[in-house]
């Protein structure tokens, strides 16, 4: 049997209703407290970033062999409690990285460019020509932390739009191929000399609030940011303070320390210039989710032969 307790692609759900016993229950993502009753007898539970695998979700699982990931990020799974029972964990290793490529390189084009809020001035009657000249991509500095895949794919789009690249990555091998399009430099190296700064780091003790009132100071003047990692890397205070008193021109920010983002985690940014704001969507397109979606559905499907 299998559990899937977020959205996935219709016709990858369809491949694997006809192979085994499958319950499509998205719904579940906002009623957790229901899926441990629901476990037994399930060999493959498929989720995304909310289900929140647990000890005490697998303790309720005697059956579970492997748990799907519909994305990359794995803080929502407890990784030592799935080996401690031999569950198998199985993310979409790559399936996402052009979307998540593509929402970084066109927002540090928007924020750089600082015309597209005109809309309401105009709206009113109002000619803000003055006002929104902004800036070109090309020529610009691109900083990275992280420079797995999807930065890596980041980087190659950005320098087809003019950028140059310096990143941050302690894991990986300085003989990499990708270090051939990029300096590589410290963290407080990218900070200081990039004109967009974009984050590419999984959420762990040593990453939560990596960017902090400490690490903004560090960052040029007029630089700005782009967080499509995950929430907690980012303090979100420190940000406001930063932007609210222009040292950081503008942030788009796809995930939060509080997610689903509620009205009241919401109101900080009420006010602040050049933000941009999405629901933790930056590697989900209608493209990205059916490939997403078929890996998944292969792995599991093979997996459970």
């Amino acid at each position: 049997m299998i559990l899937i307790t977020e959205f996935m692609d219709e016709d990858a759900v369809g491949r694997l209703k006809a192979a085994h016993a499958t319950t499509y229950a998205p719904e579940l993502a906002d009623t957790q407290d229901n899926i441990p009753a629901r476990m037994a007898g399930i060999k493959a539970l498929i989720v995304r970033n909310r289900t929140q695998v647990t000890a005490a979700l697998l303790d309720a699982s005697p059956d579970l062999k492997c748990v799907g990931r519909l994305g990359v990020g794995l803080d929502n799974i407890d990784l030592e409690a799935c080996k401690a029972r031999k569950v198998e964990v199985m993310p979409a290793l790559g399936a996402n990285t052009l979307s998540v490529a593509e929402y970084v390189v066109t927002n540090a084009a928007i924020l750089l460019r600082d015309a597209y809020h005109s809309k309401h001035a105009m709206m009113a009657g109002k000619w803000p020509r003055a006002q929104s000249s902004g800036r070109e991509i090309g020529g610009r500095k691109l900083g990275l932390l992280g420079f797995g895949a999807n930065a890596q794919e980041t980087g190659r789009l950005a320098r087809a739009m003019g950028m140059s690249l310096i990143a941050y990555d302690p894991f990986l091998p300085a003989d990499h191929p990708a270090w051939a399009e990029a300096e590589r430099g410290e963290i407080s190296q990218v900070l200081s000399r990039s004109d967009v700064v974009s984050l590419h780091v999984p959420l762990t003790d040593e990453t939560r609030h990596i960017i902090n009132t400490e690490s903004l100071a560090q960052m040029k003047n007029g630089a700005v940011l782009i967080n499509a990692a995950r929430g907690g890397v980012v303090d979100e205070k420190a940000l406001v303070a930063a932007m609210a008193s222009g040292h950081i021109a503008g942030a788009a920010l796809d995930v939060f320390e509080t997610e689903p983002l509620t009205q009241e985690a919401a109101a900080i940014f009420k006010g602040i210039k050049n933000l941009i704001l999405t629901p933790h969507i930056a590697g989900v397109t209608q493209d990205s989710n059916v490939r997403v979606s078929t890996m998944i559905a292969d792995l599991v499907l093979d997996r459970l032969a």
